[in-house]
C-alpha cells in the first residue's frame, strides 16, 4: 500500500514538475517536420544564452523561437508559418498539449490539435468546440441591417487561433475579411465580432 501510495505522489510531482521545453524537445519528428531534435534542442540553449534563437531547419531556412515560458512557446516555422504550444492541466497529475498551427495566405488561418506529453493525439471535441463562421456575425447598430447572418456566412471563413502566454486562455479572430474585396469587407464589417475569448477551466476550453 506504501509503495502505491509513494508511486502516485511521485506521479503527480513528475506531472507538475513537466515544462513545455521538455515535452517540445521530445517531440517526433513526424510532426516537427522541418525541425530536427538538435534544432529543438538548440533553441533555449541559445535563449538561456542571451543568443536570438535561430536555427537552420531541415529546408535550411531559418526557424526561430520567439518566446518561451514553463508552460507556452512560440515558433516561427517558416515566414509563412508559426506553431505556438502550451501546456494545459487536465487534472492534478495530467497534463495536455494544445498546438495551434498558423499559416500565412489572404489571411492567417489556423489549426487546432491536442497531444498527451507523449504526443499521442488527442480529439479535440474532447476539449473544445470550435467557434463557427456564424459566431462572428453581429446585429449591426445600423437600423438598415442590409448584411444577413445567411449572408456573412456565405463567404469563405478563415480564423486565427492564438494562445496566452500568461494563462490558460485562447483567442479567436475571423480573418475573413482580409480575404475578400475591399468593397466587400467594409460592407461586413459592421457585423463582425471582432474575436472570441476561450477560457481553460475543468480540463477543456469554454467560451467566456
Amino acid at each position: 500500500m506504501r509503495f502505491i501510495l509513494l508511486f502516485f505522489i511521485l506521479l503527480g510531482l513528475s506531472a507538475n514538475a513537466q515544462n513545455i521545453n521538455s515535452v517540445f524537445i521530445s517531440m517526433p519528428d513526424s510532426l516537427s517536420p522541418l525541425l530536427t531534435k538538435v534544432n529543438r534542442q538548440d533553441f533555449a540553449d541559445f535563449l538561456s544564452s542571451g543568443m536570438k534563437a535561430v536555427v537552420k531547419n531541415r529546408f535550411d531556412g531559418k526557424s526561430e523561437m520567439l518566446k518561451l515560458t514553463d508552460d507556452y512557446l512560440k515558433l516561427q516555422i517558416t515566414e509563412s508559418s508559426s506553431e505556438e504550444m502550451k501546456l494545459l492541466p487536465l487534472n492534478d497529475s495530467v497534463n495536455v498539449v494544445c498546438v495551434v498551427r498558423t499559416f500565412s495566405g489572404p489571411a492567417n488561418d489556423s489549426q487546432i490539435s491536442f497531444y498527451s506529453t507523449d504526443w499521442k493525439g488527442l480529439s479535440l471535441d474532447d476539449f473544445i468546440s470550435l467557434p463557427k463562421h456564424e459566431d462572428f456575425y453581429q446585429q449591426s447598430t445600423d437600423s438598415l441591417n442590409t448584411v444577413s447572418k445567411n449572408d456573412f456566412t456565405k463567404e469563405m471563413f478563415i480564423m486565427e487561433a492564438e494562445l496566452s502566454d500568461v494563462d490558460n486562455s485562447i483567442v479567436f479572430r475571423c480573418n475573413t475579411l482580409e480575404a475578400i474585396g475591399k468593397e466587400n469587407a467594409e460592407l461586413m464589417k459592421p457585423y463582425m465580432i471582432d474575436s472570441l475569448k476561450f477560457d481553460w477551466k475543468g480540463g477543456k476550453y469554454v467560451k467566456e
